[in-house]
């Protein structure tokens, strides 16, 4: 052969270095393209403002918590066992005797009163929701401005919710349909009984309590206070400050009542939450997220957030005609919140109006609700119905939220704030 030959087929052969050695991975030099599958069915993704709501897809979860879930899915894995371990792991971590990962706050309180109904009797267990003639409790109470939407979820054990104003109201309602005795923390100011004296109530007629705490985080320390008091059930949810799946919740409480949930829960087939399973990936990652959110430098994640409310309240405040104010939420979704208001004979917008134009500009945003009631907010309620949708198309506010921002989207949403209410203030009235 020529020489030039020669010398284009050694090109053509592999260095000697980097055949595989027998048994080795090969590894491709160049990975593959990761498929966006939201860009590619046109789904709008956007920068949340708004909070942890649930028909926002509540959270971003941390990069732990989706290696995790990867990681894990590679696996087989028995459920209980998974239940099991990371039960016994969270109990510790949020000083309760036993705990476990739910798909969300309303499947804890579903599994929470039926453990409490069935004890750990298979039979009662396959009775569920059919109460009449089995022996089992069948109400529960609470306070009337406790008993909100999501006791819809002690419904699905074919309970009843009682209602209640006083101490006496309690005493005259208990009886021996009575399961359990609830309370709504969201709301614990709006009620006429308080905490310790609802736990004290729960003792003195040997009654369950439980406490609905779903988006009372931050701050941490909400996720033993209620245990420490001395409530037998705490629920919350799982897929908003903690950032872990947002399907996964966690029951926490005594351990007889967590034993005979986990009865009631799958992967048994024979229950009333048949349909709230858990996979072994949300149970781990909930798990790796509540250890991440208990270790998290809490206070610098504060600032970080006021900063970043700060520069978005600058960017409008000294607009003409505009009301900026920071609030703190005392009870549930701690975080700073900014309402922007405005004079409507300046600013020639609604609230409604405002908060489409973000949404359905570039980049999209999503704002609070205009001129909802502060608990609304503060709830985190998951939707409003289209009467009160409705009835809010005039009101001229919007509130933001800085905890579910990424890095970075504080500048863009003050940005897109400044324009649009510049953009309206500056347009001509109606009159000329």
């Amino acid at each position: 052969m020529k020489r030039r030959k020669v010398i284009q087929s050694l090109t053509t052969l592999p260095l000697i270095g980097s055949l595989p050695v027998s048994g080795e991975r090969v590894e491709h030099v160049s990975r593959k393209k990761k498929r966006d599958v939201i860009a590619e069915l046109g789904i709008r993704s956007f920068i949340n403002a708004a909070g942890t709501l649930t028909y926002m897809s509540g959270c971003i979860m941390h990069d732990e918590v989706v290696e995790t879930i990867e990681n894990t899915s590679r696996h087989f894995c028995m459920i209980d066992e998974v239940q099991d371990k990371v039960g016994e792991k969270i109990a510790k971590l949020v000083h309760s005797e036993a705990a476990m990962v739910t798909c969300g706050a309303f499947s804890a309180m579903t599994l929470g009163l039926a453990g409490v109904l069935t004890g750990l009797d298979v039979r009662k267990v396959e009775q569920l929701p059919h109460l009449e003639g089995t022996g089992m409790k069948s109400e529960v109470i609470c306070q009337k401005s406790h008993n909100e939407r999501y006791n819809h979820a002690f419904l699905n054990t074919g309970c009843t919710v009682v209602e209640v104003e006083t101490v006496e109201d309690v005493e005259r309602a208990i009886s021996e349909k009575t399961a359990l005795l609830h309370f709504l923390n969201i709301t614990a100011n709006a009620g006429q009984i308080k905490h310790e004296e609802w736990l004290a109530l729960g003792k003195k007629h040997n009654i369950p309590t439980s406490i609905d705490i779903a988006a009372d985080v931050p701050p941490v320390s909400n996720l033993w206070k209620f245990n420490d008091l001395g409530f037998d059930l705490v629920f919350i949810s799982g897929g908003k400050a903690m950032r872990g799946p947002q399907s996964a919740g966690i029951l926490m409480g005594r351990k007889d009542i967590v034993a005979a949930a986990r009865l009631n829960a799958p992967p048994r087939g024979f229950t009333v939450a048949r349909g709230h399973k858990v996979n072994k990936e949300e149970i781990l990652g909930m798990y790796v997220a509540l250890e991440k959110f208990i270790s998290g430098d809490h206070d610098r994640e504060w600032k970080d957030w006021e900063a970043q409310i700060t520069r978005i309240e600058n960017a409008v405040k000294g607009l003409p005609g505009i009301t900026t104010k920071v609030t703190i939420p005392e009870l549930g979704n701690i975080t700073p919140t900014l309402t922007i208001s405005w004079d409507d004979t300046i600013v020639k917008l609604t609230g409604r109006g405002l908060r489409d134009k973000l949404r359905f500009g570039s980049p999209s945003i999503e704002a609070g609700f205009s001129g909802l009631p502060l608990y609304y907010y503060q709830a985190g309620s998951d939707s409003i119905d289209p009467a009160t949708e409705d009835s809010l198309k005039g009101a001229n506010l919007i509130r933001i939220t800085a905890w579910m921002l990424q890095p970075g989207e504080d500048k863009v949403v003050a940005r897109r704030l400044r324009e649009e209410l510049m953009a309206a203030g500056l347009r001509p009235t109606a009159d000329g």
